[in-house]
């Protein structure tokens, strides 16, 4: 039994190994230490298309974390919708790999790292199910999206287990940051909307 597991991890490393060098994943650093944009190449024949949508050989290659504890699924029914902006404060912190996996979103990080040189500066990303771009998201970030369509899904890889004495956010129209959303928010939940203001 022993040696069929070697014999199956080897194909899965050999697999891995093999799209790494003839299937390239573009993994693009941003002007936010630490962010990355990861663009899964599809390869589409008559039926659609493969994509591999994550490797830990791949990240582990970029110097990115590849162990990721929880695999969650948002569904958000409207457009212009918002969820965010959400953390969990240390020693909960989180790094999170999100994706588009139905619709559109305009997806945007907020850097809480009080030592950052880019602290307090926000970036958009757009994320869909057309692109399936995925965004890396190291600790020390915020994290929120609106929707821009209706009827929209969105994946995450977490890395530490969700701790609700740990949860925390800051709040979408905060004026420490000044976040400009392209449309105006026609649903959020009452804990998005009330966040208190930001303070160091």
């Amino acid at each position: 039994m022993l040696r069929g597991k070697v014999i199956v991890r080897r194909y899965i490393e050999s697999s891995c190994n093999t799209f790494l060098l003839e299937q390239p994943v573009q993994f693009r650093e941003t002007d936010l230490s630490g962010v990355w944009v990861i663009e899964p190449k599809r390869n589409r024949d008559s039926r659609g298309f493969f994509t591999r949508t994550f490797c830990g050989q791949q990240f582990s290659a970029h110097g990115l974390h590849n162990r990721f504890v929880q695999h969650s699924t948002s569904y958000t029914r409207a457009k212009a919708s918002l969820r965010g902006m959400h953390f969990q404060r240390t020693p909960h912190s989180e790094i999170k790999v999100v994706r588009c996996v139905r619709g559109t979103v305009f997806d945007v990080i907020v850097d809480l790292r009080v030592n950052s040189s880019t602290f307090c500066s926000w970036r958009e990303f757009e994320l869909s199910a057309e692109n399936g771009r995925q965004l890396y998201i190291p600790e020390g970030f915020a994290h929120g999206f609106q929707t821009l369509t209706d009827a929209v899904e969105v994946g995450y890889l977490i890395s530490e287990f969700y701790t609700p004495s740990a949860a925390a956010g800051v709040r979408f129209d905060d004026p420490a940051f000044k976040i400009s959303w392209p449309l105006p928010v026609t649903v959020i939940s009452d804990k998005d909307e009330t966040w208190p203001d930001f303070r160091v």
